[in-house]
């Protein structure tokens, strides 16, 4: 296998909208128009790609900053308790009116979950350009596809400023199928997608050829397959690494946890192996609790 590293150990920038979660466990079903449905347990919590990967990176020891608007709504400023808790560096954070209130209604059951979501105002931070050129700043993770498309050059601003960067797609029925979504993303190092993200993007739900069709546009993909575990493809090569078996109660944010594990140990040149034990054991950690960071405080 390839050296898969990154480049020097350093801060990774996290870009993302950042959401108020409702996240509603213990249900006996999904909601049905015209009938109440009662959930045993609630979670409400910071959540947004950008923030739970970097509350999971500043748990291992990495600095990690958000880079992301607030709204100064009452569900916007009643997540500043568990943004502060998380550690993460909340310097390149934006308020303004516009920016919410932003939130997520994720109703989880043991197999199955689905979410309602109302973004607020544009995703480009006024804080940005600083951000990109923080002292001690290594890396740009960008938490979605939505953010990366509203921005333009980002990548290539982002790259002449040094940084390595990488996109988890995060799926968005709008944009997954746009016909310049892969020439947008010209320039990421990683590309953290899906199994679903990926059928989508390569026109086949067969592994081989989607990853085939995707490692022609990105150096090195990391195909997350959920209780699956994972494979990292770089070229022709590829490195498979299966999950453990754990007590299920949330998926929510598995994806960006999972991805906070993968980003620590390639920064820090791991090997594939590295890279995806690291990788899974963040989603396993993950899915033990509500919400994207609860586990980080419950189960660490």
């Amino acid at each position: 296998m390839p050296d898969v590293s990154g480049g020097a150990v350093g801060g990774v920038l996290c870009l993302g909208r950042t959401y108020c979660d409702l996240v509603f466990t213990g249900l006996s079903g999904m909601p049905v128009l015209g009938r109440e449905l009662f959930a045993r347990d609630v979670a409400v919590v910071p959540g947004g790609g950008a923030f739970i990967t970097a509350a999971h990176l500043a748990r291992f020891g990495r600095s990690a900053a958000l880079v992301s608007r607030l709204g100064t709504d009452p569900l916007s400023l009643g997540l500043d308790v568990g943004l502060l808790e998380s550690g993460v560096d909340l310097s390149f954070v934006e308020r303004a009116a516009d920016a919410g209130p932003q939130l997520t209604v994720a109703m989880v059951q043991a197999q199955d979950r689905a979410f309602l979501s109302r973004r607020a105002g544009h995703g480009h931070p006024a804080t940005l350009e600083a951000a990109l050129d923080a002292p001690g700043m290594r890396h740009l993770h960008i938490a979605e596809y939505a953010t990366l498309a509203e921005i333009v050059h980002l990548v290539a601003r982002a790259k002449q400023k040094g940084l390595t960067v990488s996109l988890d797609p995060s799926w968005d029925e709008d944009l997954i199928y746009r016909a310049d979504f892969l020439q947008t993303c010209q320039g990421i190092d990683a590309f953290l997608p899906n199994v679903e993200e990926m059928a989508a993007l390569a026109g086949t739900t067969k592994i081989e050829q989607g990853l085939d069709c995707l490692t022609a546009h990105f150096p090195l993909v990391v195909l997350k397959r959920g209780a699956d575990g994972a494979i990292l493809a770089r070229g022709g090569d590829r490195f498979v690494r299966t999950a453990p078996k754990v007590n299920v109660i949330d998926t929510t944010g598995a994806g960006d946890a999972f991805n906070a594990g993968f980003l620590h140990v390639w920064l820090a040149g791991g090997d594939g192996a590295s890279c995806l034990e690291a990788a899974i054991a963040a989603g396993s950690l993950s899915v033990q609790a509500s919400g994207g960071v609860s586990a980080l405080n419950s189960l660490a």
